[in-house]
């Protein structure tokens, strides 16, 4: 099939809610994919940060190979071996609780939601319910998610949103402490806003946040869909901010591009799903379960996170030079191999000419390129994609 018969059967049988480049790809290859033409293109959005070891990288492909070979599917009405193992790791890496599974980061929160809502009632019982969230947070795309995501575009036309949720703006401190009130049963937050354009909290905002719930008895609850699975050079963000949550969830690098999620929660919290309050058919499936441990051998192999963050600091370096030669580029900001350069104009058109160029990366919040390449980019790889965003930017942006 040609990449013009794919994208005219795309526009003839699917629902027109994403807006698409005109380009098929078909083949990837660490942090390279390659269209139906074969023209090659550095990749730095890993597939909205979910290829966090690259394309086919060979240790996943293998475990998917095998596991396929012995078993796809069972259900969670029985014990899956590789799953339990899953369980084990994420555990450690995280909270030391329990982990529930499920198929993507917009269903963690969901299940989050739920977990932070019955943990209350059994507690208080009713009416502790509210949750809060800060402005320009983004925690999916279902009711659950979508109440949680204090930005106005994402909601026009589906209201009524689920009731029980609070936005206070970004890095005000007194405005948390006043919303988390006796009604209040959890605080959802990122702790790095990378749908609203890698928007970093205040220094101090998020130690003072933890503090906040734990003295108010309301949860913490990391939404690390995007900056967990070492893309800040640590397994967790939190991490990197010395933030202990009570709940944690995860997904999009988890499994390296197949479709899992999780809510690892401490044991108090966890206790209180039981059987027949929550559930997935396909959460933890064998197959992608057996991809998320290969990625878990390699984010925890000897110097992995101390050449995410040596990478990180390139990639940030490299931009916030090209920025200094430049009138348009307004900020640099970022952790790790998660980067937002702040543009004086819209993005959009600079994502195309990169692409053109060679490159995949994403225009968010509308003057924000985004770079969230795989965590096993090469310095190379990171030089080759600076010099060809330098090449497309517009000329009258170069500082005479």
């Amino acid at each position: 099939m040609t990449g013009a018969e794919a994208i005219a059967l795309t526009q003839r049988y699917q629902m027109g809610n994403y807006s698409r480049f005109p380009v098929t790809f078909v083949r990837g290859e660490g942090s390279w994919l390659y269209d139906d033409l074969g023209k090659p293109y550095l990749d730095f959005l890993g597939g909205i940060a979910v290829a966090i070891l690259g394309h086919a990288h060979p240790a996943v492909t293998r475990a998917i190979e095998e596991q396929a070979g012995r078993l796809v599917h069972v259900s969670n009405l029985f014990h899956v071996p590789v799953q339990a193992r899953l369980g084990e790791r994420l555990s450690n890496a995280t909270t030391g609780g329990k982990v529930f599974f499920c198929n993507s980061g917009t269903e963690a929160n969901e299940a989050a939601i739920k977990l932070a809502r019955r943990w209350a009632y059994d507690r208080h019982g009713e009416g502790r319910h509210g949750i809060v969230v800060l402005e320009g947070s983004f925690h999916g795309r279902t009711y659950g998610g979508l109440s949680a995501t204090a930005q106005p575009k994402f909601h026009q036309g589906f209201e009524p949103l689920l009731p029980g949720f609070a936005t206070v703006p970004l890095g005000d401190i007194g405005a948390l402490d006043e919303a988390l009130t006796d009604r209040v049963c959890a605080f959802f937050v990122e702790m790095i806003q990378v749908e609203s354009g890698v928007r970093m909290h205040p220094p101090g905002y998020l130690k003072e946040a933890e503090t906040l719930c734990r003295r108010k008895g309301v949860l913490l609850v990391a939404d690390e869909i995007q900056t967990g699975m070492g893309r800040t050079g640590s397994f967790l963000a939190s991490d990197r901010f010395d933030i202990v949550p009570d709940v944690v969830t995860l997904a999009k690098g988890i499994a390296n591009g197949l479709p899992l999620g999780a809510v690892v929660a401490r044991d108090e919290v966890a206790a209180v799903f039981v059987p027949g309050t929550h559930g997935s058919t396909f959460g933890g499936n064998p197959v992608c379960c057996a991809a998320a441990l290969a990625v878990m051998d390699v984010l925890e192999s000897d110097g992995f996170y101390d050449a995410v963050v040596r990478k990180g600091d390139r990639l940030l370096g490299g931009l916030s030079e090209i920025a200094g030669r430049r009138t348009d580029i307004l900020n640099v900001r970022g952790v790790g191999l998660m980067v937002g350069a702040e543009m004086a104009c819209e993005t959009k058109p600079v994502a195309a000419k990169c692409l053109d160029a060679g490159l995949v990366v994403n225009a968010a919040a509308g003057t924000i390129l985004r770079f969230l390449p795989p965590l096993t980019v090469t310095e190379g790889e990171i030089d080759r994609a600076l010099e060809i965003l330098s090449s497309v930017l517009p000329a009258e942006g170069w500082a005479s």
